[in-house]
């Protein structure tokens, strides 16, 4: 087998990482020995062994002159774990391949300097583009701060997300909403505006698939949410962050943290709603580092009016709606010169109906 075959091998086990390494990125590593694996591992949950020492510990065999192939430069830094680099060097591996150098400034090639130091044969770039598009929100999130932000919604053939009268219940196919909790088990944070809280209530939570919860986000500027809605009653199935201005009554602040709900005072935008760069600057802080926009139509439209969204995941379903909520409101564009252009990443049947996978602008690589 090829350096790639082995490296394609360690993007696989990287992905069973999905939605619960970050911010750490996702990482696998296959160790080999005259084309025999002999041992293999993944970061499994972040704060546990990162992919190197799983891999390690799952060896049949002493692995001093093998080779390791990992998606992901080593660490060399003290984090919750220490650097695998030293267990690489300890255990005398012959060759370390890498996919693509890790972005973060305490590693980014000083790794890969030390290994060659060390006598240490090492090959860097194998299948680079798919490991750095692996791990694209945590190369936006270390590089900038801010989470990858991927715009979710399902529409009608003519573009509307809900009828004139604001029923949206069921536009999508079942497949497609399994498929939708799935990004959102995959996501750090899922996001909506106060006006899909107030419409439909939704728990936010991750039900028809397995995963885990993401924390939730809601956007209102006012403080307008019941304090019976189910985000607040149901707290303890997972964190809710309320996004709110300095015009919020301060008696509702104060009661919905004694509820245990964490509401964040962020900057007014110009026209008096949540400035949601600085809401995307907090959040980052905080160590979230990709957000699922879920709605609705005007958030999904801010978001895009102001160049914020990396990504969007969007079902078509084989209905005609006629007038209704169009899912993206005014841009302001006046010529199609100036729209907003995207490029399709994938299309594909999902159910009933046509998933388009696009990116709005190109990864923070």
């Amino acid at each position: 087998m090829r350096d790639e075959d082995y490296m394609r091998e360690a993007i696989r086990l990287a992905r069973r990482g999905l939605g619960r390494t970050s911010p750490n990125p996702m990482v696998g590593a296959v160790i080999v020995r005259d084309g025999r694996v002999i041992g293999r591992g993944y970061h499994r949950r972040y704060g546990e062994n990162h992919a190197e020492i799983n891999a390690i510990q799952d060896a049949r065999e002493n692995v001093s002159g093998s080779t390791i192939y990992v998606n992901l430069e080593p660490c060399c830094h003290h984090g919750k774990t220490p650097p695998c680099l030293d267990a690489i060097i300890r255990h005398q591996f012959g060759r370390v391949v890498m996919g693509t150098h890790d972005p973060n400034r305490l590693v980014n090639g000083k790794s890969e300097a030390v290994l060659r130091q060390k006598g240490i044969e090492v090959r860097a770039g194998v299948l680079e583009e798919e490991c750095r598009l692996l791990n694209e929100a945590y190369f936006k999130y270390i590089t900038t701060g801010l989470p990858l932000v991927t715009l979710k919604f399902a529409q009608s053939l003519d573009g509307r997300i809900a009828t004139a009268a604001g029923n949206s219940r069921w536009i999508s196919s079942e497949k497609f909403r399994r498929l939708a909790h799935r990004w959102r088990a995959a996501s750090d944070a899922v996001m909506v505006g106060i006006d899909t809280i107030l419409a439909d209530d939704p728990q936010l939570t991750v039900r028809l698939v397995r995963g885990k919860n993401p924390v939730r986000v809601i956007l209102d500027s006012r403080l307008r949410i019941p304090l019976e809605a189910g985000v607040i009653t149901g707290g303890e199935v997972a964190p809710t962050i309320i996004a709110t201005t300095s015009r919020a009554d301060a008696a509702k602040k104060s009661r919905l943290g004694e509820m245990g709900i964490e509401v964040l005072v962020v900057p007014e935008s110009g026209g008096g709603e949540v400035d949601l760069k600085s809401l995307l600057g907090l959040l980052g802080g905080k160590g979230i580092a990709s957000v699922l926009v879920e709605g609705g139509a005007g958030v999904i439209t801010s978001f895009l009016r102001q160049g914020l969204a990396d990504k969007m995941m969007v079902a078509i379903a084989p209905r005609i709606i006629g007038k209704g909520i169009e899912a993206v409101g005014e841009l302001d564009i006046a010529e199609v010169s100036r729209s907003l252009r995207l490029s399709f990443n994938k299309v594909y049947r999902c159910g009933e109906d046509l998933v388009v996978e696009a990116r709005l602008k190109p990864p923070a690589l």
